[in-house]
Parts: structure tokens; sequence; C-alpha cells
């Protein structure tokens, strides 16, 4: 009887992602870190804009403003990112590299700083929120969007672990 070593290191083939739950997932993840840098950029006086400004519409400013308004905040963050994950992983997930998820990003930035959120009343206009409070909060949903656009294109651009080895090691 002979012993067969690389039968033991062969792992299962893994079937292709399902990209709703994928991008589910990927939302909480989105939700809760950048939620969570949101947080800390209010904290540190970056930002004027709450951390609870996408309850707005539903909290008066004083519960926002508590503990439990600011984890409330971090909630509709999380939901938020869920519904854009899942936005861009059933619509963009065939796009390449880093650029589309940074201009999606900048799209929901300005769908609610500069259309829905005014509007809406979950953001004071543009043009009295002040340079600081702008920027930062430009600059996180940049990156928020590169977080969830370079993922999900990582996860179903990426071919390399789908593909049989061509060589033996």
């Amino acid at each position: 009887m002979t012993f067969d070593a690389s039968a033991i290191r062969q792992k299962p083939q893994k079937g292709p992602t399902n990209p709703f739950a994928f991008s589910v997932e990927l939302g909480f993840f989105a939700g809760f870190v950048w939620g969570a840098i949101h947080w800390l950029f209010h904290t540190l006086h970056f930002t004027k804009v709450i951390p609870g400004f996408l309850g707005r519409p539903f909290f008066n400013d004083t519960f926002l403003k508590s503990g439990a308004g600011q984890l409330a905040g971090w909630l509709f963050f999380i939901a938020l990112s869920v519904i854009a994950s899942v936005i861009y992983g059933m619509l963009f997930r065939k796009l390449r590299g880093p650029w589309p998820g940074i201009v999606y990003g900048i799209v929901w930035w300005c769908v609610i700083f500069a259309a829905a959120g005014p509007a809406l009343n979950m953001v004071t206009p543009l043009n009295r929120l002040g340079w600081n409070s702008i920027t930062s909060e430009f600059c996180l949903f940049l990156l928020w969007g590169l977080f969830i656009g370079y993922t999900v294109a990582f996860e179903f651009t990426d071919e390399r672990k789908r593909e049989p080895k061509q060589a033996k090691a």
C-alpha cells in the first residue's frame, strides 16, 4: 500500500462566488470599518457631519448626538454600505481595477452631499458645510467606494485562483 501525500495537499475545488452573498458580507464590513472611521473623523473634529447623519430623516439631532444615536447612525451607515455594495456587485462586478470603485464612491458622495442629502435634511448644504467637512467627507466616500469596488473587482475578475496549476511544485 502506498501513501500519496499530494492527495492530502489538494483542496477541493471552490465553485463560483455568489455575487449577492459576497456583496452583503462586503457591505457589512465596509459599513463597519468606514462607519467607524467616520465616527473617528467626527470625534477628531475633521468634519461637522454627525455620525448619525443618515438617520436624520427618522430621528432628531438630540438623539443622534447621544451614544445610542451614534450607534444608530453607525447601523444606518452599515445598511447604506450593504445596499451600495449589492448594487455595485450586481451591476459592476466585471469592471477591473480601482478606478470604477473610486468613481462609485464619488457618485455616492454627490448623491448624499449635493442632491438627496440636503433635500432630505440629512446634511447641511455644501455652501454652509465648510471646507474641512467637505474634504473629509469626500475623501471618506472616495475610499469607501474604492474599498467596495476594488474588493468586488478582485473577487470577480481574478481568475488565478480558479485556474488549474500548470506546473507541479
